[in-house]
């Protein structure tokens, strides 16, 4: 049975209870990523992704400014990247889709993030 969270509630699953599962979420679809513990619990390198949806953040690189669902402004290319993710995390042999995040509506009157000053690399 899938879940659905509102982004206060996907928070709670931030790798901060060791009672808790982590979940982090790509483009809307949350994916239960317990299993990844040492990456994206409390002190792992990917933690900054654990409890939201930080779906641009995974194709810009900028893990301080960029972690938003926000995908305005991004090129075609970075949105297939979103897509790729979506994937990794749904096709991976230890991480499952456990349901689905409900943002609020992005008022379009606010500025699209900014690039950031220092991004980091892709992995291949």
């Amino acid at each position: 049975r899938q879940q659905i969270f509102t982004e206060a509630e996907l928070l709670k699953y931030d790798g901060s209870n060791p009672n808790l599962p982590i979940y982090l979420a790509v483009d809307g679809d949350v994916f239960d990523v317990t299993q990844g513990r040492g990456w994206y619990g409390w002190g792992g390198s990917y933690n900054h992704f654990a409890g939201r949806d930080a779906a641009r953040a995974y194709v810009t690189g900028c893990f301080k400014e960029h972690l938003t669902h926000d995908l305005r402004g991004l090129t075609p290319a970075q949105i297939k990247g979103v897509d790729h993710w979506k994937r990794f995390y749904a096709n991976h042999h230890k991480y499952f889709k456990v349901g689905t995040v409900v943002h609020p509506e992005i008022d379009p009157s606010t500025p699209i993030p900014p690039p950031c000053k220092q991004s980091v690399g892709q992995k291949p």
